[in-house]
């Protein structure tokens, strides 16, 4: 990994821990944690393809799971890749940087159908490599693919530079939600989630 994530510099040692216990608890509460997995499922075909990008502990692509896509994810903390394989069999779960992203060096060489970026991906990845991460990801979705990304307007990245970096790695941008359950879109949100697309 060229540049430790921000999730490795902004924290502290044990919160990677403390995040896995955070999951694991509100999934035996059973809170709603497939909120961004019903989203994904609505925009692609059955059995999709779906690259879930800072996977975390695979909350989100064990739902897309679930519902019967092919799932890999990846995170840079292993911590977090270990609670995913632990908790939710089924999906490929891999460490990996997202700025270094290459899946067919990992035996995935496939296009995806779509990616999703969830829970703050974006604020949590080395400072100064936004751009290069939204390429790596957009060059492993197949033409006419969503990049869906979520995260708070509050966390450092402003979304004008989003959607510059975006715009420059050759996505386009077609929607702009206040939340995963498609709240209509305010300048004054505190989060984001916005609809990429790989031109055909």
């Amino acid at each position: 990994m060229a540049n430790p994530t921000r999730w490795v510099t902004d924290t502290g040692p044990e919160h990677s821990q403390w995040y896995v216990d955070r999951f694991r608890r509100l999934a035996a509460e059973g809170a709603d944690l497939a909120g961004e997995a019903r989203l994904l499922d609505a925009m692609v075909p059955p059995r999709a393809r779906v690259l879930d990008a800072g996977c975390g502990t695979g909350r989100v692509g064990a739902a897309l799971h679930a519902r019967g896509h092919l799932v890999v994810g990846v995170d840079a903390d292993p911590v977090l890749v270990e609670a995913a394989r632990a908790d939710h069999p089924g999906p490929r779960w891999l460490v990996g940087d997202l700025a270094e992203l290459d899946l067919a060096a990992a035996g995935e060489p496939e296009p995806f159908d779509a990616a999703v970026l969830a829970g703050n991906v974006m604020a949590f990845v080395a400072q100064g490599t936004e751009r290069q991460v939204l390429g790596r990801v957009a060059a492993h979705v197949r033409p006419d693919g969503a990049v869906v990304v979520g995260f708070g307007t509050d966390r450092g990245y402003r979304l004008t530079d989003f959607d510059a970096d975006a715009v420059a790695v050759g996505l386009r941008p077609e929607h702009r939600f206040a939340t995963w359950d498609l709240r209509p879109w305010r300048d004054d949100a505190d989060f984001a989630v916005t609809v990429l697309r790989r031109p055909a």
